[in-house]
């Protein structure tokens, strides 16, 4: 069974604080890329590469508390 994630809306929840982070593995890359590309925020998409081939995204918020 495939499970399609609507990545658009994880990153706006990312961006919002409502998910602190967004784990993307190998199998999902080619799905999620484009939407990061298209994403207004993608520059503090900030992605940390894990075990396995994951990749775990978070948002760099700036230190005056805005984005």
């Amino acid at each position: 069974m495939i499970i399609i994630k609507d990545y658009l809306n994880l990153l706006d929840q990312l961006r919002d604080g409502t998910i602190s982070e967004l784990v993307v593995t190998p199998d999902e890359f080619m799905a999620f890329q484009p939407v990061l590309m298209d994403f207004p925020d993608r520059k503090l998409i900030i992605g940390e590469a894990g075990r396995e081939g994951k990749v775990v995204y978070r948002f760099e918020h700036n230190e005056n508390g805005t984005n």
